[in-house]
């Protein structure tokens, strides 16, 4: 029987970065994969797939706005060649995972294939081509999240899809119906928007994006509806019923009215729940919470001490980078170092065009908890770079504390938001002010200007460029 320091169960970006950081700190390591390829969720069908295609779908829509705009007829070539799409898709994703497994090589750290389940806290049966059972010191859990679906919905996975379908259609859909007005149904609804579906997205809540800055929803749900996504808020979905290639979706509004969605494909995109189907944690005596997710105290150790959970199977936002810092986390706490992670600065991002980005409080946030606060906004069109390129929709927006001046958060939509997040991330870790921001030199013509614009204007409203 094999035997490890750490066995990693999970190869998505939580597993794996965990599964690095631990043989880089010395520790023999096994991660163990059920699916053939590493990457998980994120690289396989999920973070990765879907901004291949935004990207494919977004060069399109650029070049059919470049021949509108200069009255040139469309020639042939420019017509969709989905198939195409799809296959550039495939390679994009081919070449992550295979990167992946040049760094489990790199590191030595031995792939297993299969299912892994606990026969007890320190040993794990794997059920692959074979079954074996190897013996690990500690265990990480990295198993991750399935797309949810609402009870009384059949996902027949063809015409009734979850995000997982939605990454490898044979056809464009004529009308797509997405239920929920979260990252995921807004990205692949614009998708297939650009390439010219018509898409209805059903929301519950009264505004999309919901745990984001509330400014952010109104600014995306502007932009998205002058590129033709229909909005439905305050809508509860009550069924969905398929007619051979007909999905007719029901729901009740606002007024308590019911109305009908007739589409050929409904994406049903309301959220993720933890994955921890087979790896029998009674057996090593884990507890799981009412939500299905893997308990876990500060230091993502579950009550069995020599296990630990990581990612979207425990609490927070299930996000690709959150999972990395906790595997890191865990890792070197394993290492017997002293790590932290800091959730208020792990920054969320919307991968449509225009990008949203945020990190730290919303205004709602601070408003619920009396904190006395200043706000700068900064609207991307008075950027000289944002003219030049045609980006002329966003803001930047800075909260920071009425009397320290700390930055409390910030909260923008706009081209290339999800890398100018980053700064104000670092900011934020150092405890910048508002101040320290403004006084920086920020390159001309730049995006990033419109986040010292946003600076000068929440430190006594003295914006240079409006």
């Amino acid at each position: 029987m094999s035997q490890y320091d750490v066995a990693v169960i999970g190869s998505g970006p939580g597993g794996y970065v965990a599964a690095i950081r631990c043989a880089q700190l010395g520790m023999k390591t096994a991660i163990i994969e059920k699916y053939n390829t590493l990457g998980g969720t994120c690289l396989n069908v999920g973070c990765i797939p879907s901004k291949a295609l935004l990207d494919s779908s977004h060069h399109y829509e650029e070049a059919i706005k470049h021949f509108e705009e200069h009255g040139i007829e469309i020639p042939g070539e420019v017509k969709i060649n989905f198939k195409k799409m799809i296959e550039r898709k495939a390679n994009v994703v081919d070449q992550t995972t295979k990167g992946i497994d040049f760094l489990m090589n790199k590191n030595k750290i031995d792939v297993f294939t299969g299912v892994g389940s606990f026969k007890d806290a320190t040993h794990i049966e794997i059920k692959g081509d074979k079954t074996e059972t190897i013996e690990a010191k500690n265990t990480i859990i990295a198993t991750g999240s399935k797309p949810s679906t609402l009870p009384f919905i059949k996902l027949d996975k063809e015409r009734v899809i979850t995000s997982t379908e939605a990454l490898s259609l044979k056809e464009i859909p004529k009308h797509m119906v997405v239920i929920g007005g979260g990252v995921i149904g807004l990205e692949l609804g614009q998708v297939y928007r650009r390439l010219g579906a018509e898409v209805s997205v059903v929301e519950y809540m009264d505004r999309i994006i919901p745990t984001m800055d509330s400014a952010q929803s109104k600014e995306l749900m502007k932009v998205m509806k002058k590129q033709g996504v229909k909005f439905f808020l305050s809508h509860k979905v009550s069924a969905v019923d398929r007619k051979k290639n007909e999905v007719i979706v029901t729901a009740t509004n606002k007024k308590d009215e019911e109305v009908t969605f007739s589409g050929d494909y409904c994406l049903v995109s309301v959220g993720r729940k933890a994955y921890t189907d087979g790896l029998n944690l009674d057996k090593a005596g884990v507890k799981a919470t009412e939500r299905g997710q893997v308990d876990v105290n500060d230091h993502l150790q579950t009550n069995v001490s020599n296990i630990y959970a990581i990612g979207d199977v425990v609490r927070g936002a299930m996000l690709a980078h959150k999972a990395s810092e906790e595997g890191v986390l865990v890792a070197e706490i394993l290492a017997g170092q002293k790590p932290h992670i800091d959730y208020n600065l792990i920054p969320g991002v919307v991968y449509t065009w225009p990008e949203v980005a945020s990190v730290g409080k919303t205004e709602e946030q601070l408003k619920e908890a009396k904190v006395e606060y200043k706000s700068g906004q900064f609207p991307m069109r008075a950027l000289g770079r944002s003219r030049a390129s045609g980006d002329v929709d966003g803001f930047v927006k800075i909260l920071s504390d009425s009397k320290t001046d700390e930055i409390l958060g910030v909260h923008m939509v706009g081209a290339r938001c999800a890398d100018l997040i980053a700064e104000m991330v670092v900011a934020m870790e150092y405890r910048a002010s508002a101040e320290d921001i403004a006084r920086m030199s920020h390159a001309h013509p730049t995006y990033a200007e419109a986040v010292k614009e946003a600076a000068l204007a929440a430190t006594d409203d003295r914006s240079l460029h409006i």
